[in-house]
């Protein structure tokens, strides 16, 4: 009894913020893209249900990672209704993958951008140790 009580539990739009520390604009604007679809109270109020609150999880640690909503959307099977579960997990491997490639890239880049402000600072080093007088 208490489990079906706990799927049927409703949020309302500042219980989710409060919870994931986001502001209620930013909830509403991920319903405007059709990311979540909360019910409607019949004062016109919006009610969450633990799927949404779980959808938003999802978003938020998408977009911390560096997905855009267009993907995150495709891999909570937002984008293609006919996806099932296996393609959406393989969907979300794809953009795993391109997402650490172009991590790696951006690490090999700064790496590099590393050592050449070294060098920079070494030869700066040295040129004061050039004008230090005897």
């Amino acid at each position: 009894m208490e489990q079906i009580q706990k799927e049927n539990e409703m949020f309302t739009i500042s219980d989710l913020a409060d919870e994931l520390d986001i502001s209620t604009r930013a909830i509403r604007f991920y319903e405007e893209k059709g990311l979540i679809l909360p019910m409607r109270t019949k004062g016109n109020h919006r009610v969450y249900s633990r799927r949404d609150r779980a959808r938003l999880k999802l978003i938020l640690r998408g977009k911390r990672l560096g997905y855009s909503l267009e993907e995150i959307a495709e891999m909570i099977g937002l984008a293609n209704i006919n996806m099932d579960g296996e393609q959406q997990l393989k969907k979300s491997l794809s953009y795993g993958k391109k997402k650490l490639k172009e991590i790696n890239h951006r690490m090999e880049e700064l790496q590099i951008l590393k050592e050449d402000l070294l060098a920079i600072q070494q030869k700066i080093l040295n040129r004061l140790e050039e004008l230090k007088p005897d």
